[in-house]
């Protein structure tokens, strides 16, 4: 039996239902809005240009979250800068639903500081929820490699907020 492949309603679905996850990825890289919709739009161009390389619709979404990933590390390395997050104040001023950013904002300075690849890991674990097997495949790297690098980017990111703290 043949794998299914991504035919285009599936991946106009796929990006319209995940918008809002690039974009808190993209985000959490670049810093800048704009930026970040740049690196999505260049993410998606890119994807449909090649989602006749998928063999297996199984495997989209790790795919297209390499893609997007890389698409920020292109952009960083391209600019040669690692931008912090210090202009918060747009984000405290919020009246919705969701938590106050302004008292998360240790732990974001401290992400912000880990090396790139902890950081990716730490984001694709906690803030996209995914399992340790798929940040594998996207990152490319084995699941041992990850479960470390999740390991110190914990413990780093202990030790950095309990300096913040004191």
């Amino acid at each position: 039996m043949k794998p299914e492949t991504v035919n285009t309603e599936q991946f106009i679905d796929f990006i319209e239902n995940n918008q809002e996850k690039f974009y808190r990825i993209a985000f959490s890289y670049l810093k800048n809005r704009d930026t970040a919709l740049d690196a999505i739009h260049d993410s998606i161009v890119k994807a449909l240009q090649k989602k006749h390389t998928i063999k297996n619709a199984e495997y989209f979404k790790t795919w297209f979250y390499r893609i997007l990933i890389n698409e920020c590390l292109v952009y960083l390395r391209k600019n040669n800068r690692i931008i912090y997050f210090d202009n918060i104040s747009m984000y405290t001023n919020r009246h919705d639903s969701q938590p106050n950013i302004s008292e998360y904002i240790d732990l974001y300075q401290a992400l912000d500081k880990l090396p790139i690849k902890l950081k990716t890991v730490v984001l694709l674990r906690f803030f996209e929820d995914m399992k340790l097997e798929e940040i594998a495949q996207i990152t490319c790297v084995n699941l041992s490699t990850v479960k470390s690098r999740l390991y110190k980017a914990l413990k780093v990111l202990k030790i950095n907020m309990e300096v913040e703290n004191d």
